[in-house]
């Protein structure tokens, strides 16, 4: 995916509104299209690229890759490399993922119960 040019206006807001507190960069983390899902299914177990391939039935190989390597660069998981013929690739959440997964957990109780979309 492309990112946003240097001189847009879009690039300009959103620099405004990181600079204006640390929760607006973290929104716009988790506004990408399947981030939390991709977090939450980590923490339910599935560690293995595959495996979160097939919990997230309709998410592209190249999505999901992309979603993993910002969780990773957050230091929200861990990529854990495993050495074998085939060599396998676990990820795991860490400890702010943990933290951040309830938050968020609580944020997914709250809309279910108190918002009416």
């Amino acid at each position: 995916m492309s990112e946003r040019k240097l001189s847009s206006t879009n690039f300009h807001n959103q620099s405004f509104l990181e600079e204006k507190c640390a929760l607006n960069e973290l929104l716009y983390l988790l506004s990408k299209r399947w981030m939390t899902e991709v977090l939450f299914s980590i923490e339910e177990g599935n560690a293995r690229f595959n495996s979160l391939r097939e919990d997230l039935e309709h998410i592209s190989d190249h999505i999901l890759a992309d979603r993993l390597r910002h969780l990773e660069q957050h230091d929200l998981i861990h990529k854990n490399c495993i050495p074998g013929k085939p060599p396998r690739t676990e990820y795991i959440l860490t400890s702010k993922g943990v933290e951040l997964s309830e938050i968020l957990g609580g944020l997914c109780d709250f809309s279910e119960g108190k918002m009416k979309f």
